[in-house]
């Protein structure tokens, strides 16, 4: 395992950049050149870096360090050509990030901590808990890492992968700025979602960003005791919290809110629960996005069935709200969150119990 004694490049701003080299003795333009490199044309390595003279990138090279992810594995779906990559990071952690392609542009959801430790019923990330949070250098390059493998611009990011986003804010907040950033990427925030299970601080502090990106809001009940059967963090904060947070989101940017809602047979799918949900969000400026749950082995929840599904999506139309069944990508894949990292666990620990067996 990789001690980490140099610092991290790719994780500082443009002004953070300038203000460090500038205290070396080094001229600010110095910043933007390699800033370029790091961000624009993707530079792996210093030695790339050919516009610099080779003492300032030999002086880069023994202070920081540039992360890059490792693939190491990629599963593509044969229904739908979408790819979820396996990428290791520099501690041996793995995360996983999906590549969807729309006729909008190509999408990313990306992973923004090891783990998870929010512990909702029916998501796999969080079975071992959280392991840590992510850097802003190693949210950017599940997508740097994922433009290069494939050739292909990314134009659209979802926050949706393993991990709570609003549990690693800062490091979020500042990756948002960056990829956002003119001399970045320069992906819209517009085109930017971060999802959360409802930490209401979180979200109204996010409201105060002054940033444009999409708020999806994992809901998944239309009441507070179904909502505790399947999210723990329903116990610190009741649903007229979260909603109230989400409203003041709205006030604040002016963003519609997107309300995700797993389907999950027989718990949340009746038309009861599309009654009582429509009545809650009625009066909101809202998208409900319906997920037929992704069945994982750990846990006994079943997908809801069409009926049930076209059953909800139309008691909600009917109270005038505006309902998506999402378009399940990747399902004949490791497609839920976690499933791949998991997998892939499970069969290290099998081959070392059989190495440890052949030791005997």
């Amino acid at each position: 395992m990789e001690k980490r004694l140099k610092k991290d490049i790719k994780s500082y701003t443009k002004k953070e950049l300038e203000a460090e080299l500038l205290a070396a003795g080094d001229k600010a333009f110095r910043a933007g050149q390699i800033y370029s490199w790091l961000h624009q044309k993707l530079a792996g390595s210093f030695d790339e870096m050919t516009n610099l003279s080779k003492e300032l990138r030999e002086r880069l090279s023994d202070a920081y360090h540039i992360d890059s992810l490792r693939q190491v594995q990629v599963q593509e779906s044969k229904l739908d050509g979408t790819k979820k990559y396996l990428f290791e990071l520099h501690d041996g952690h793995m995360i996983e990030s999906v590549l969807m392609k729309y006729h909008h542009g190509n999408s990313v959801c990306i992973s923004s901590q090891v783990g998870c430790r929010m512990g909702c019923r029916f998501c796999a990330s969080t079975i071992d808990g959280l392991e840590r949070n992510l850097t802003p250098a190693e949210l950017l390059d599940q997508i740097y890492q994922i433009q290069k493998l494939t050739g292909e611009r990314v134009s659209h990011i979802v926050v949706m992968g393993s991990g709570e986003p609003m549990d690693n804010y800062e490091n979020i907040i500042k990756f948002i700025h960056m990829v956002s950033d003119k001399d970045g990427l320069h992906i819209s925030q517009r085109n930017i979602t971060v999802s959360t299970c409802g930490l209401v601080p979180q979200i109204k502090r996010l409201a105060e960003e002054g940033l444009q990106i999409t708020l999806a809001l994992s809901l998944h009940a239309p009441n507070d005791e179904i909502r505790k059967a399947l999210m723990p963090i329903a116990n610190a904060y009741q649903m007229d919290e979260v909603l109230d947070a989400c409203r003041y989101y709205f006030d604040q940017t002016g963003r519609r809110i997107t309300f995700e809602y797993s389907l999950v047979r027989g718990v949340n799918d009746s038309e009861a629960a599309a009654e009582e949900l429509a009545e809650r969000i009625l009066h909101m400026n809202c998208h409900v996005n319906l997920i037929p749950v992704n069945p994982i082995k750990e846990r006994n929840y079943k997908e809801s069935q069409n009926k049930e599904i076209l059953n909800f999506q139309n008691k909600l139309e009917k109270y005038g709200i505006n309902v998506t069944i999402r378009r399940e990508m990747g399902r004949d894949i490791d497609g839920a969150c976690g499933q791949l990292r998991r997998s892939y666990r499970e069969k290290q620990r099998e081959m070392e119990g059989e190495a440890c067996g052949h030791m005997e």
